[in-house]
């Protein structure tokens, strides 16, 4: 790398910022111009994107009457407001918001290389917003940011490396999202035929004990007793627990009941209605988080928490839970919410496949990991040119 030149952004690429015509005036919306916002393109850390097709689409009197420009196709569009970081390439002409910098290489840098330049700074840019309420990288900033540009057939021996590597991090979280698909699917598969005459009962009928962990935040410490929050209670999983409360406290904290193996876990509110089953007992469990304990001659706990999440179950939590920005439900609405309730030997068999396709999940959990190791050593590589 440091036989490679370094040069300020502006000399390797035009700038040009975006900008939003009047909503007010239907004449500017609904042409044929496209026209693309930082929510249009995935998180930051998903990687770059290609815009091959966008939401929205401005006519020429919208282009005419805002501050907008057209960039060409292989313009390097990246977000620099709000969420910073967001990288895309353009696929074809087009114009942004005013949350972009798009930027026009010369004939000296690829597109793609650029893009990736961007990309594996994207936090140190971020840095040069110099606010910590709305964040912005100010164009003028980024024009004088420096960037190593390495001769051509560089560029592009590095940029089809990395795309290769990346096209496999794009392919396992494809994967990844199938075999999510797999659990839902399994229960509309044994449980969602009309025909089939499955009884209903309320939560409340089949859960042996609620307790409510609504309160105060704890004293938390640097180890200890994992504390389980509303955050890492994910996609049926405890996530990995980054706080902990002192032994000493456990008992104190814990006073409305300890958990057991095989509780199940409801959020109450931010998030609302992410659930996980207890594995490891030896957890606190902070506020927002309800422990259910199913009643074990009526209900299994991977079907419980399963038949949580089916629309028809979810459809009645939506109705019953309140609030306008941050939704959240009542423990004494959800004991009301009535759930699907077949055989405990149906049940056991649904919780046994389940099993099955959670091992799997485990699996590609650990592959996705050392692709991902993979991708940050490549990237961490090429910019420092050792690859």
């Amino acid at each position: 790398m440091n036989r490679w030149l370094t040069k300020p952004l502006e000399e390797i690429a035009d700038v040009y910022g975006g900008s939003t015509p009047s909503r007010d005036n239907p004449a500017f919306w609904g042409g044929d111009i496209p026209w693309v916002t930082p929510t249009d393109l995935p998180m930051p850390d998903e990687g770059i994107s290609v815009v091959r097709r966008t939401n929205d689409c401005i006519t020429q009197a919208g282009l005419d009457n805002s501050s907008a420009s057209v960039v060409p196709k292989g313009a390097v569009l990246f977000s620099s407001r709000a969420t910073i970081g967001k990288v895309a390439v353009a696929d074809m002409p087009l114009t942004t918001n005013q949350g972009f910098a798009n930027f026009i290489p010369h004939a000296e840098v690829t597109s793609r290389f650029l893009a990736y330049a961007l990309w594996v700074r994207r936090e140190d840019i971020a840095r040069l917003s110099g606010s910590t309420t709305f964040k912005e990288v100010r164009r003028s900033t980024l024009r004088k940011y420096p960037l190593p540009v390495p001769p051509l057939e560089e560029q592009e021996r590095l940029v089809k490396l990395l795309d290769e590597a990346d096209e496999l991090r794009k392919l396992r979280a494809k994967a990844d999202r199938h075999t999510a698909e797999l659990i839902p699917a399994l229960f509309h598969e044994m449980f969602g035929d009309p025909k089939v005459s499955v009884k209903t009962l309320s939560i409340e009928d089949v859960i042996e004990r609620f307790i409510d962990y609504r309160g105060k935040t704890p004293e938390k410490s640097a180890n200890g007793i994992p504390l389980v929050t509303a955050r890492i209670v994910k996609g049926g999983r405890i996530l990995q627990p980054t706080e902990f409360i002192r032994e000493a406290l456990y008992e104190s904290w814990m006073r409305r009941g300890l958990p057991k193996t095989g509780d199940v876990l409801f959020t109450m509110e931010a998030p609302l209605g992410e659930v996980a089953i207890v594995e490891d007992a030896r957890i606190a469990l902070a506020q927002r988080i309800l422990l259910m304990r199913p009643r074990a001659d009526v209900l299994n706990s991977q079907y419980f928490m399963t038949a949580l999440k089916v629309p028809a179950v979810w459809k009645q939590i939506e109705e019953r839970a309140t609030g306008s920005t941050v939704r959240g439900i009542r423990q004494a609405e959800l004991r009301k919410v009535h759930i699907p309730v077949p055989s405990l030997p149906l049940q056991r068999g649904f919780s046994d496949r389940v099993n099955e396709i959670r091992n799997l999940e485990a699996d590609q959990a650990a592959s996705r990991l050392r692709l991902e190791a993979l991708f940050q050593s490549l990237l961490h590589r090429a910019f420092n040119g050792e690859l």
